[in-house]
């Protein structure tokens, strides 16, 4: 058995099929979920995605071989706070957050001498869909995890979190944690930030009811995430703020051009943009 017990804290959209994933892969012994609402924790049961449960970090991660923080960023601070004491000595843990450099932050100032046991983790996998009814087993099967190690993570936990994720179906990869936001940043958040801001423009309209209803495919595929959970896109574009002003900053100037040559009538300027767009999506997203 990899691991005898696995305790995931925040049993929702990624921990929960993470935990399906593993259970049919028979890759641990228990899953000792953990989280604030014991409604969802009881369906995680009822599901047959963890085994039992606890409402307390500390209690949750006591004898768990490898721990698991996967709740939203401005929490992860006091999870790492909470489950120190109770850790035993060759505990691994790792986290799913979006965003790495303020986890490891957090990771450096609670884990105390656990910190070298911390594999910082990211899934590039998900839905706009949130909570545990809405996991399953495939989420991960052929999509990377990014794994941002520090000099001085063990190698023991590094090769551990990186065999867990690859039996869960991932492509898994390291990188700079340094890398991994300016990346991110530019491939997810900025996205996410524009959808939201997209669909709030078009809500303020006077007209609101109108132009929802005549909205297509394209609107629909384009603002999916912004059906995200609110309260995690949040946090992750606070803690990943300076990349993403860059990121955001670069949007604006080039959509700057649009605009300047959408007003001059520049029709060869707009085809052109909108060629080298395409070229470049069919190229690396084809």
């Amino acid at each position: 058995m990899l691991i005898q017990r696995l305790t995931i804290i925040g049993v929702g959209l990624i921990g929960g099929s993470l935990a399906r994933a593993l259970k049919q892969e028979n890759v641990c012994g228990e899953i000792v979920g953990c989280g604030r609402n014991t409604v969802n924790l009881q369906h995680a049961i009822d599901l047959g995605v963890i085994d039992r449960y606890d409402t307390h970090p500390a209690n949750a991660a006591s004898g768990a071989d490898m721990v698991i923080v996967a709740v939203p960023l401005g929490t992860m601070s006091q999870i790492f706070a909470a489950i120190r004491e109770t850790l035993v000595p060759h505990a691994i843990i790792t986290d799913v957050g979006s965003a790495k450099a303020t986890v490891v932050a957090d990771a450096r100032q609670h884990l105390g001498q656990f910190f070298p046991h911390f594999v910082p983790a990211h899934p590039i996998a998900g839905t706009e869909k949130s909570g545990v009814a809405a996991s399953f087993a495939q989420l991960f099967e052929n999509h990377r995890v990014v794994l941002t190690p520090l000099s001085e993570t063990d190698s023991r936990a590094v090769a551990l979190v990186t065999t867990m994720w690859e039996k869960a179906g991932a492509l898994v990869s390291q990188m700079s944690v340094e890398h991994h936001d300016k990346m991110l940043a530019a491939t997810s958040h900025l996205p996410h930030l524009l959808a939201y801001s997209l669909v709030n423009t078009l809500a303020k309209m006077g007209d609101r009811a109108e132009i929802f209803s005549l909205a297509g495919g394209g609107f629909r595929d384009f603002t999916r995430i912004a059906s995200s959970d609110p309260h995690m896109w949040r946090d992750i574009c606070l803690a990943n703020k300076d990349a993403i002003l860059k990121a955001l900053k670069h949007f604006n100037n080039d959509l700057a051009e649009v605009a300047f040559a959408l007003s001059k009538g520049d029709s060869q300027q707009i085809e052109s943009i909108f060629t080298s767009a395409k070229t470049a999506r069919d190229k690396f997203c084809g």
